[in-house]
């Protein structure tokens, strides 16, 4: 089996599992152009524990609806996915022998970081899912470091999401359209991460918050970004940056999605 590439996706609002956008489109279309894999690990921005990551063991995990303010026809959604407690194991194992502590948990279910983007990526809800924390506080290093211990899982059939935003400032929102123009903050930073992911210059990639233009505007804290540095990490030194979407919804969400291999 050809190892898999890992994803970064922008999952952007809960709206998106309800209403039609570029973005939404995208994710609709991307699984059916990847192979179909064995199990999915996902890194969500909205899932953060406190000095070491943790893995789901959670054999049926619950759809968590983690937002308020929506429409009740949200909160009547479920992604009754299978868990893929042998795949949560595997990657605690890959943690520990990188010599990193690891916590596991029983029953952690799908946040909307993860079941909402899967649930158009894979509408049928019959791939195994396991979801992994951030770190809360750690920074771009230490999560690429996290990723770079997962490499192996690319070869065993699992496929490695992380799941965020490419930008994340919901102070910025004022009410736009969904298809409201983005502000030249949004696009100057979303092009220099661009740049930089093609290019696949690494340092200054995890030097973002100093080097990036507008990097704290766009991110004021960087959970939704954190997520790339995973996936980035896992797919390997040398991989390289396929950008397989670019849109913005709301004028303040960049939902660029990369693949690496």
């Amino acid at each position: 089996m050809s190892p898999f590439p890992t994803i970064f996706i922008s999952h952007g609002s809960p709206m998106l599992a309800l209403q039609d956008s570029p973005a939404r489109r995208f994710l609709q279309s991307v699984g059916l152009s990847l192979p179909r894999p064995k199990a999915i690990a996902v890194i969500s921005a909205h899932w953060e524990t406190t000095g070491r990551p943790a893995v789901s063991l959670a054999v049926q995990p619950a759809t968590i609806h983690d937002f308020g303010g929506f429409p009740q026809a949200l909160h009547a959604l479920s992604y009754p996915a299978p868990g893929a407690p042998a795949v949560a194991e595997r990657t605690a194992s890959l943690f520990e022998a990188a010599g990193l502590a690891v916590e596991r948990s029983a029953q952690r279910g799908l946040d909307h970081g993860a079941w909402i983007p899967l649930s158009l990526m894979y509408p049928a809800a019959d791939v195994p899912v396991m979801q992994i924390s951030l770190v809360r506080g750690a920074s771009a290093a230490s999560h690429h470091l996290l990723g770079q211990a997962l490499a192996q899982l690319r070869h065993e059939g699992v496929l490695v999401i992380g799941s965020g935003s490419m930008t994340h400032n919901l102070h910025e929102f004022r009410g736009q359209s969904v298809d409201a123009p983005a502000p030249h903050w949004v696009s100057e930073f979303e092009s220099w991460m661009r740049e930089h992911l093609e290019n696949n210059d690494r340092a200054a990639l995890l030097d973002y918050r100093n080097r990036a233009p507008s990097a704290s505007q766009n991110h004021p804290s960087a959970e939704h970004l954190l997520p790339l540095f995973v996936a980035l990490g896992a797919a390997g030194i040398g991989a390289k940056a396929q950008l397989l979407h670019a849109s913005v919804e709301y004028g303040v969400l960049a939902m660029d999605a990369y693949a690496f291999n």
